[in-house]
């Protein structure tokens, strides 16, 4: 059923392909790819595909024989066997991580396979993620494992079905091949799947894509590994505006600079965009370095992401990030950094006092205008737009910071909010709100101090008698959190759960008077109120959802995978697929034991998955415990 896949491999025929087939890690320079062949795998077999996905393809799984469908599915998508038409090759890119420009990063662990054409004519990017070692493999393996690509594969899934620009996969194909790996760094490895996820998007090129030219940087003293290659950098810009953004070739077609003026100008607000949208959901990334930034506004590279439960502006999704240089509240800023290291890169085929004009000029305007709109249609502010919405919506995270409310869950209550003013209904919702914010046990673990006192008073005292060398050991910013955690944790010491209920009340009181004389508003302003209650509701089910991939969510599906059963997989998918509507009882998903060869200890496994809470529920308090690094 994969043959009939037509491949069209347009990159490797506009962009210089390396002339050595040396697949061992090396620096690559004067070219975007090297050829190479994915690594094969033992075993493979395939833990779930996604049919939306492989629908761009104009893929449909044969209905009579599933089991042969999913072993040609894990044949092919794992690497061991290479479809007709199919041409590998892993892609040159540098990077700024974590500030710091990193010099020749590239496809460690990913493998172009080439360009698919779908049944409308658009053209479609297959990788394989986890294919194996590549020239930018660098002291890595080039592979991924069962629970970062079960991941991955579900998160790429639930942000399109939520309406966000992301790349898609496909499929997640695990095997009997395993590597060894240290998840939390601490010295404890332990041996995993090597498994494989198959990627799709119109394109994988990132704005590291571009700092391949970059000169050896000031601080780091790296530099990309094609200096002074400006042939190249032209060669990239044709290729990616006249096959990414064919409006503004068409319309430019005569002036390169304002051409790549253009280019810049709409690549700057489609990322704009892009993280409004995550901000809306609540959706943080974890590593936002420049090679992990679409050249096309998709949300691309999911590692240490994480939907946030409990509403705070400084989470931190990702356990390496220890400065929280890529926490919620920052990303906005450090996509529009971002965007400056682009501009860096574009130069001289865009002047910089151009691209830095435009960013100035458009990025902060387009975040706040898509950001507000969308904040709108959360709150079913559907008839007018008023300068006050701004306010309301910071008065509404406000509340929920300090009620500890869950983002996702709060936004869906919501819908449900009457506009009358009947105080028993008002209680009544009052309730549905507070049971969505944290207990004080989960207050409690999550201000537990997370330092030794000892250390702590040896750091503050550091900072005051040697500021350089404290500077090298820790942050400000760091010490006045683990200051504040202890603070709050002390407070909690002192309340009673019930104080923390009638405080919470009170909080949500006053936001919600506040919230109910704005839609008052929006009742004056029509003549019929019943039908713009239907159109509003319909509006904030559409905007709000009920089902995101929680942390908690993924990790019950990623030791159920572990164990031998996939089925969690799939039905966590499934729901995902729909997450503004209420799922149906999905255990009729669950794959018989026998048929999907799972052991018994799997099938107890399992078991166990489908009594656990329903998937619209807040995290359990060993959530807290996660660690995504």
């Amino acid at each position: 059923w994969l043959g009939a896949l037509r491949f069209d491999n347009l990159a490797l025929r506009s962009l210089p392909v390396d002339a050595s087939e040396d697949g061992a890690p090396r620096a690559v320079p004067g070219a975007c790819f090297c050829r190479l062949r994915p690594s094969p795998v033992h075993n493979p077999r395939l833990v779930a595909m996604s049919a939306p996905a492989l629908a761009l393809l104009g893929l449909e799984a044969p209905a009579g024989d599933r089991e042969a469908a999913e072993a040609e599915a894990a044949l092919y998508f794992s690497g061991n066997r290479l479809l007709e038409g199919a041409e590998p090759a892993a892609h040159c890119y540098c990077g700024h991580q974590f500030g710091s420009f990193a010099g020749q990063l590239g496809d460690g662990a990913a493998v172009y396979l080439g360009e698919v054409l779908g049944p409308r004519g658009e053209r479609w990017e297959l990788q394989l993620k986890g294919a194996g070692v590549t020239p930018f493999s660098r002291q890595a393996d080039g592979r991924k494992v069962l629970r970062s690509s079960i991941r991955e594969f579900l998160c790429s899934e639930a942000m399109f079905h939520l309406g966000i620009p992301t790349t898609r996969a496909g499929t997640c194909v695990t095997s009997d091949s395993k590597v060894v790996r240290d998840i939390f760094y601490d010295g404890n490895p332990k041996s995993e799947r090597c498994t494989v996820v198959l990627r799709i998007a119109s394109t994988f090129l990132r704005f590291g894509s571009f700092e391949i030219f970059k000169p050896p940087d000031e601080y780091t003293g790296r530099k990309g590994p094609s200096v002074n290659r400006n042939d190249i950098r032209i060669q990239m810009l044709d290729y990616v505006i006249g096959t990414f953004y064919p409006e503004i070739q068409e319309a430019y077609s005569d002036n390169s600079i304002q051409r790549n003026a253009a280019f810049f100008k709409e690549i700057t607000k489609r990322t704009a965009r892009l993280v409004a949208e995550w901000q809306c959901v609540g959706f943080c990334h974890g590593v936002l370095n420049t090679d992990n930034m679409s050249i096309v506004g998709l949300t691309i590279d999911y590692g240490p992401f994480g939907f946030m439960d409990r509403y705070d502006p400084e989470h931190i999704c990702n356990g390496s990030d220890n400065t929280g240089r890529y926490a919620y509240n920052k990303q906005p800023e450090i996509c529009k950094w971002n965007l400056g290291k682009l501009a860096e890169a574009l130069v001289p085929e865009l002047p910089l006092e151009i691209s830095e004009l435009i960013l100035e000029e458009e990025y902060d305007a387009e975040f706040e205008k898509h950001y507000l709109q969308k904040m709108r249609k959360k709150l079913g502010l559907i008839q007018l737009e008023l300068e006050e919405d701004s306010k309301l919506v910071s008065e509404l995270l406000e509340t929920m910071h300090v009620t500890g409310g869950d983002f996702t869950n709060i936004f869906y209550l919501l819908s449900s909010f009457s506009v009358d003013s009947d105080p028993s209904k008002l209680e009544d919702f009052l309730e549905k709100l507070t049971s969505q914010c944290a207990s004080l046990e989960e207050l409690k673990v999550a201000f537990k101090p997370q330092m030794d006192p000892r250390q702590l008073s040896m750091m503050l005292m550091l900072a005051q008698s040697n500021p350089q060398l404290f500077a090298l050991i820790g942050t400000k910013a760091n010490i006045n959190k683990e200051l504040e955690r202890i603070e709050q944790f002390s407070k909690l010491q002192q309340l009673s759960a019930a104080d923390l209920l009638s405080r919470n009340k009170r909080h949500w009181k006053e936001w919600l008077e506040k919230y109910r004389a704005r839609l008052q508003k929006e009742v004056e302003s029509i003549s019929n109120a019943d039908t713009w209650n239907t159109d509003r509701v319909k509006v904030m089910n559409s905007n709000n959802p009920k089902y995101i991939l929680r942390n908690y969510i993924a990790q019950n599906a990623i030791e159920a995978a572990e164990n031998g059963d996939f089925s969690e997989v799939r039905n966590v998918l499934k729901v995902l697929e729909n997450p503004f509507q209420e799922a149906e009882d999905l255990r009729e998903v669950k794959e018989d034991a026998e048929e999907e060869g799972a052991t018994a200890p799997a099938a107890a496994c399992a078991e166990e998955t489908r009594s656990r809470l329903p998937y619209c529920s807040k995290p359990p308090l060993w959530a807290s415990e996660l660690c995504v690094t």
